[in-house]
């Protein structure tokens, strides 16, 4: 399938509704760019490479917990966490 695309202005191309169909691209999804030659590719990437550079940004900024010791300790760091969301819910329906 051969299609013809623009280039817009600041170097937008829009990627026909027929090709992001195929490919299972929507709003929002990682396109990763790759150059040889004349020839541009664009491949799609997995929701998992979208999580896992949410998870390096609490990383780096140091929203984390552990390591923990065992499960048990997972657990209750958990259960923590639930506890003070539902506190705070309970807080700002009250106010």
């Amino acid at each position: 399938m051969s299609i013809i695309i623009r280039v817009k202005t600041k170097g937008q191309v829009t990627i026909p509704t027929s090709l992001r169909t195929r490919l299972g691209v929507s709003v929002g999804d990682l396109l990763e760019a790759q150059v040889e030659g004349h020839v541009i590719t664009l491949t799609p990437k997995t929701l998992v490479d979208k999580r896992l550079a949410e998870a390096l940004a609490d990383i780096k900024a140091g929203r984390l917990n552990g390591p923990f010791d065992s499960a048990d300790g997972l657990l209750a760091s958990l259960n923590r966490k639930e506890t003070a969301k539902r506190a705070k819910k309970t807080t700002t329906r009250r106010k």
